[in-house]
């Protein structure tokens, strides 16, 4: 079977990680995170998704009990199918 190219692909997504709160407290982070992956394969058709280092630092700055409830990135796919999830370029990330 031979690989397909996708085409690349922009968006900008506003995130629900409110389940994340349905996990013990001291995994909630860790489920935000995987929510913020498998949304991206989800709505991005993906086969890999990479996290830069701000969103992961903007889920965990309040630490593991307390992600935040929402959080909007901006996903980018690139022609192998791989999504890089970032924050938006138009806000930065609030001090804590």
């Amino acid at each position: 079977m031979s690989e397909e190219k996708t085409e690349p692909l922009s968006r900008t997504y506003t995130v629900p990680l409110g389940v994340a709160y349905e996990a013990p407290a001291y995994r909630r982070a860790k489920v935000a995170i995987r929510i913020i992956r498998d949304f991206a394969t989800r709505h991005m058709k993906a086969t890999e998704v990479t996290l830069e280092e701000d969103v992961n630092e903007l889920v965990w700055a309040r630490g593991i009990r307390h992600p935040p409830r929402r959080i909007k990135l901006s996903m980018e796919r690139d022609e192998d199918g791989i999504v890089t999830v970032a924050l938006p370029e138009d806000k930065e990330p609030e001090q804590v």
